[in-house]
Parts: structure tokens; C-alpha cells; sequence
């Protein structure tokens, strides 16, 4: 052991030339004091025993750095970063620490010593300390690896799990692929041809301009021209360099275009620039990451398949709106489109979310047959179904437009009053709106976090996850979190364009928009907006029946949207007595000239069927069970013990009754 100079410490060092040296000087496992590291010989230690260690590496560190991937600003080497805490997060291997720090005040540039000394010796290719790591090669080289890859080691250098290309042990203290470290210092590229591009650190959020992607790691290696403000992902550098581009998706071979001007992507509809690639054969321009643009896709947004459309030919020339964003598609360029109903995506809305949406491997596939009507028995000119058979009735439904003669039916799929075009059945009291038909039997929702399918039930209580009321209605259920949401959520969450009753415009749904509901006045995330004026409208109040009975008037009320009367002293409510805006939506009989909210009308159990069975009420008992709603008689719960004041389920034949709310 030689005696040094102490680097800043109070008492004299000594210098411990190897490991064996080490061991028998130390009696516990210590840190280097300058970059916080288990220490290792060569070091320092003090002469003094007093627990002091430093990496000889550390020790000689220059106090200013000169940095080749850095090259207009040196670096500083300091004690603590100059932040209020001292903690700075490590531009090349992002991780946060509070020890020494080679620092840029100009453009807040954080090195780890050891980090800012690697790097430096990769810009330098001097690898020495590299020449006797292991190199691991590819742990993965399956169709699925990117996805296996997902949350495993990142090399620091491009960000890239590590293990998708040889790299070196991560022994040696960094995360690196063999062909990150040995990068070109400069290239000339001809997506910028008017200065070469430079290795550096990323040290700002950017898009690179060749896959235009945003990068927001601030972290690792990126190829710039500083002068020029430009830069680009060293990955999509050493792709680029392929002039050719094959992918299963596109019948022929892309070839790389890179000419620095701007163009509209024939596959996405978006602007691009400096690089593209093109396909001669088609004639068409496309981005580089549209190059494996998915030709098919299963969306949570929509209940078929969605083809990628190039160009789309509209007879018609009417405008399309994308059901997600509700913006004109261009239909000259890329987009996803189902011809069955007619509805366009743009491809950026249709791919943004990766949660939302799977891809569809096998074209030729037939997709299933998701509809809940299992036989048409008839049918009329206008090509719709006379007579049906459904997955949720026993009998044979019959189309009828018959609304006045059933005034006081409601739906039993929505709860809501008959109204429009309805399906009834000839031998016992059901009734099915049109639309509710239609449903299909399992959907996805944009809204519902699950992978799997959303599935259609009936026959049982529940609350709606989308609108928290209790509902005996038709639900779709999820099968792996048991979530369900009823069937009026489930039509006035279903995006895109619609007319509503006599708002004399249509109207979009916009799943981020956060206002004012005209119905309520309550603010919400997600309304039915009119483009061209002032309305929009929850989801929920979307639902509001037209009609209505209650039980404080004799005739029907009708939902009424403003009140015309000037005269304050009518701004009550005749069921609560409370007094009411009259600039939202309430329920008034015209003959008796009353009216009242809408909650007081509808009740919290608007979509609770009063009397209705359940047939096979699930770990709750074993005969069917029928809703009621105490009014004289308050039995004790068979659950809970506590009296049946409001609603509960009860079995006729033997005594049995549970609050609706008691658990099963």
C-alpha cells in the first residue's frame, strides 16, 4: 500500500493496488464516498480507519470534463448536483442519486462520474475495460420476443431491451449492446445532407425526423446536428441505412425516399418530412414507422373488424368524421374503415391506445358471429326483420311500431318506455326496443380496462359500473372483473355521430370533452357535443325517457327542456316542493300545469322492474326471487336482520327476503 494525497479528505490515504489487499483491510462491505458503488481495488482508503473509500478511478476524475458527446459546454465535476434536494437523475443510465456529479449549468447535463468516464472512453473508442466482459448474445428471437422484452433491462445506450441484440455482462456496470459501443463518432445521412451527424447525449425531449416519433426519455445516445436543431433515434439511423423496407402487411417492398421536404403519408393522413418510403408499384408515400401499419384491427371502439383503406372512394361525397375524435378523415389518404356500418377511424385515433386494440393475423379468418338474434323468421321491404328469435326470450319476437297502444310498457332490455320501432312477444308481457335487438351478445367498450369481452346477461341486480345506479335490466358483463354495465350506458356511451330528439343538429360524443350538461348543469368528462352550438348532454341524462308516470299526477309527463315562464314563483318542484332552475331539463303535465326534477320523478331505481323474477338468483338462494319494494310490512333481512323498509328480494314460497343491497 503506497501513501497519496488525501483528494479533499481530512486525514492521509492509502493506496490499495488489489483486491486481496482490499479484503484484508476492510471489515465490511463499503461504498465508494465520490459515485456511492460497492468499492473495488484500485482505491484509496484512509490511513486512519475511518471508513473513508474512494475508486481510484473516482479519485483522479478531472474537475472538468471535456466531453466528445457533449462537445459545446464542459462539464463540471461537484460534490452535490446544484438542485434544492442534491438528487439529479443520470442522463446516460437515468438513475437518481444524491452523490459527486459531472454537471452543465447551461444545459443541465447530469453525468454519474463513473457514467460521464464510460461514455468518454466509448467517444474515444478506447474499450479497454470492455476487452475482457462476456458478450451475451439475443435471449429472444421469437414473433412474440419484442413483447417478452417489454419489461426487461433497457441498454442505455439506445433504450432497447438489452437482450434483443448481443450485449456486454451487465457485470461490468453498464447496460450497452456490442453496437452501441462501437457507434460512429460522426456519419453523413442523407436524411440531413447539409452537415454530418453527431453522437451525443439526449439531453431534451424531441421527435426524431425519421420515424417522428416523440422521445421523452432524455436519456442515452442520440445522432444531431446541433446547429440545425436536429436529431433522430440512433436506432432508426442504423434502420434507415436499409434501403429497403419488406413487411407482411404491404404486398411489395418499400424503398427509403430520403429527401428533406415535407409530405402527407398516404398511410395515416399525417404531415411528414425528411424521410419517407415509398412504394412504386402503389404509387404511395409513407412514414417510416406506416411501413408495418396493421391491414386489420380488432377496436374496443367498434363491434367489427377495421380494414387500413389507402384511399377510400365515397360516391356520395359526403363528409366521414372519425367516431373516436369526431374530425373530418380525409378519405384520399390512410385510414381504418368497416363497411358494414359505414364508420371511419383515423389511423392515428384507431392505433393510439395499444390497450384498445388487437391485430388481426389472419385475413381469411371468419370473424364471429357476435349477434344476440339467432334466427329471422321474417322479413319486410325495407329489409328489416318481422319476426325473430333472440338469445334472451323463450317466444318468437314481432316487430311492431304500435307505440301508442303500449304506453305504459317499458323495454326489458333498457327499462326505458316503449318508444319508436319495438319487438314485443305474442305470448307473455316482453318487450324489446329495436336498437336493443340489435345489441350484439359480447362487445368490447372503449371505457373498460379488461382484455376480455364484455358479455350480454339479464336476470339479475346489479350496479352499473358506468352510471352507479341499481338496475334489473340487460347488462354486459366482464367474466374476469365481474363489472357490468347496463344497456342504456352501454347505447349512450356507443360513439359517434347521432340526431338527438329535436336538437335540430347532430350531435358528437367526445370521450375527453369536460363541461356542462344543459340537462343538469352538473360538470362532466365525456358529453354529447353539437359542433355548432351551445349543447351538450352526460351520458346519462342522454337516457332520460320522453315520458313518464308518476304517481302525484294521473296523466303523463313529458321531459320538457326549458321553462318559457318568467314568473319565479312557478320555479318549484310539485313532488319535493324545492325550488328548480328553470334552465334545466324537467318533467311537466300541461293539463294540470305541474311539474316537477327529473329525479324526483324517475327515482333512484329508474331501471329497477318492480315484480320482476330472477329466475336463478347465484349463491343467493335456491328458488327464484322477486323484486319488491316494501311499503306497509317491513319483514326482518334474512341476511342482516334488520327491517326491509325500501327494496329487497323475496321468495313467495318460503319466507326468504334480503335487502337488495346485502351481499349474497
Amino acid at each position: 500500500m503506497e501513501e497519496s494525497n488525501n483528494y479533499g479528505h481530512q486525514h492521509p490515504l492509502l493506496l490499495i493496488v488489489n483486491q486481496d489487499q482490499l479484503i484484508h483491510n476492510q471489515s465490511d462491505v463499503t461504498d465508494c464516498s465520490r459515485c456511492g458503488e460497492k468499492v473495488s481495488a484500485p482505491c484509496f482508503c484512509c490511513a486512519e480507519n475511518c471508513g473513508f473509500y474512494l475508486h481510484k478511478v473516482c479519485a483522479e476524475a478531472p474537475l472538468e470534463l471535456n466531453h466528445p458527446f457533449h462537445p459545446h459546454h464542459p462539464l463540471l465535476l461537484m460534490q452535490n448536483a446544484p438542485y434544492s434536494d442534491g438528487v439529479y437523475a443520470c442522463n446516460f443510465c437515468d438513475k437518481k442519486d444524491d452523490k459527486f456529479v459531472y454537471h452543465c449549468s447551461c444545459c443541465e447535463l447530469d453525468l454519474h462520474i463513473k457514467c460521464a468516464l464510460f461514455t468518454f472512453n466509448v467517444a474515444e473508442n478506447n474499450l479497454k475495460e470492455l476487452e475482457h466482459v462476456a458478450l451475451q448474445h439475443p435471449l429472444i428471437s421469437t414473433e412474440n420476443g419484442d413483447e417478452k422484452l417489454k419489461d426487461a433491462a433497457k441498454c442505455f445506450g439506445c433504450w432497447e431491451p438489452l437482450a434483443k441484440y448481443t450485449h456486454f455482462s451487465p457485470d461490468c456496470g453498464s447496460n450497452l449492446h456490442e453496437k452501441c459501443a462501437k457507434l460512429p463518432f460522426k456519419l453523413n445521412h442523407g436524411c440531413h445532407r447539409n452537415h454530418p451527424l453527431v453522437l451525443q447525449f439526449s439531453i431534451q425531449q424531441f421527435s426524431c425526423k425519421i420515424c417522428e416519433e416523440p422521445d421523452e426519455n432524455i436519456t442515452g445516445f442520440v445522432y444531431g446536428c446541433s446547429p440545425c436543431k436536429f436529431a433522430v433515434h440512433i436506432e432508426c439511423v442504423s434502420a434507415s441505412l436499409d434501403l429497403g423496407v419488406e413487411d407482411k402487411n404491404h404486398e411489395h417492398h418499400f424503398t427509403l425516399f430520403p429527401r428533406g421536404s415535407s409530405f402527407i403519408c398516404d398511410a395515416c393522413g399525417e404531415e411528414g418530412s425528411y424521410t419517407s418510403y415509398i412504394c412504386c408499384t402503389c404509387n404511395t408515400m409513407v412514414h417510416k414507422k406506416c411501413t408495418s401499419v396493421p391491414r386489420i384491427i380488432k377496436s374496443k371502439w367498434h363491434d367489427h373488424r377495421l380494414f387500413h383503406k389507402y384511399f377510400l372512394r365515397i360516391e356520395d361525397f359526403r363528409v366521414l368524421n372519425c367516431i373516436m375524435c369526431n374530425d373530418e378523415v380525409s378519405t384520399d389518404h390512410g385510414n381504418y374503415y368497416c363497411s358494414k356500418c359505414d364508420v371511419i377511424f383515423h389511423v392515428k385515433c384507431a392505433l393510439k391506445d395499444k390497450d384498445s386494440y388487437e391485430i388481426v393475423e389472419n385475413e381469411d379468418e371468419e370473424s364471429a358471429d357476435v349477434s344476440s338474434i339467432t334466427k329471422v323468421l321474417g322479413w319486410n321491404d325495407a329489409g328489416e326483420a318481422t319476426v325473430l328469435e333472440h338469445i334472451m326470450h323463450i317466444h318468437h319476437l314481432t316487430l311492431s311500431d304500435r307505440v301508442s297502444e303500449y304506453v305504459n310498457k317499458c323495454c326489458d332490455g333498457c327499462l326505458l318506455p316503449i318508444s319508436n320501432s319495438f319487438y314485443y312477444c305474442t305470448q307473455c308481457d316482453f318487450f324489446l326496443h329495436k336498437v336493443c335487438v340489435e345489441l350484439p351478445k359480447v362487445k368490447h367498450v372503449w371505457y373498460h380496462h379488461c382484455q376480455s369481452q364484455l358479455v350480454l346477461t339479464s336476470n339479475e341486480v346489479f350496479w352499473c359500473e358506468a352510471c352507479g345506479f341499481l338496475s334489473n335490466a340487460f347488462s354486459y358483463k366482464c367474466e374476469d372483473c365481474k363489472v357490468r354495465i347496463c344497456l342504456p350506458c352501454i347505447i349512450a356511451l356507443t360513439p359517434g355521430s347521432r340526431k338527438y330528439r329535436g336538437h335540430k343538429h347532430s350531435i358528437f360524443f367526445y370521450h375527453k370533452n369536460k363541461g356542462g350538461c344543459v340537462a343538469c348543469g352538473r360538470d362532466f368528462n365525456g358529453l354529447w357535443c353539437c359542433k355548432e352550438c351551445n349543447f351538450s348532454l352526460d351520458h346519462k341524462c342522454y337516457s332520460l325517457p320522453i315520458t313518464s308516470h308518476h304517481k302525484s299526477d294521473e296523466h303523463l309527463l313529458s321531459l320538457t327542456y326549458h321553462d318559457d315562464n318568467s314568473y319565479s314563483e312557478s320555479h318549484f318542484c310539485d313532488i319535493c316542493e324545492e325550488r328548480r332552475d328553470p334552465n334545466f331539463w324537467f318533467y311537466h303535465c300541461a293539463i294540470c300545469d305541474t311539474s316537477a326534477h327529473v329525479n324526483c320523478v324517475l327515482g333512484k331505481y329508474r331501471y329497477l322492474k318492480l315484480g320482476s323474477i330472477i329466475e336463478e338468483p347465484t349463491g343467493m338462494h335456491e328458488h327464484p326471487l322477486t323484486v319488491v319494494k316494501k311499503i306497509y310490512y317491513y319483514p326482518n333481512c334474512s341476511n342482516c336482520g334488520k327491517p326491509c323498509l325500501d327494496l329487497a328480494l323475496e321468495c313467495t314460497g318460503c319466507n326468504f327476503i334480503v335487502h337488495v343491497r346485502c351481499p349474497p
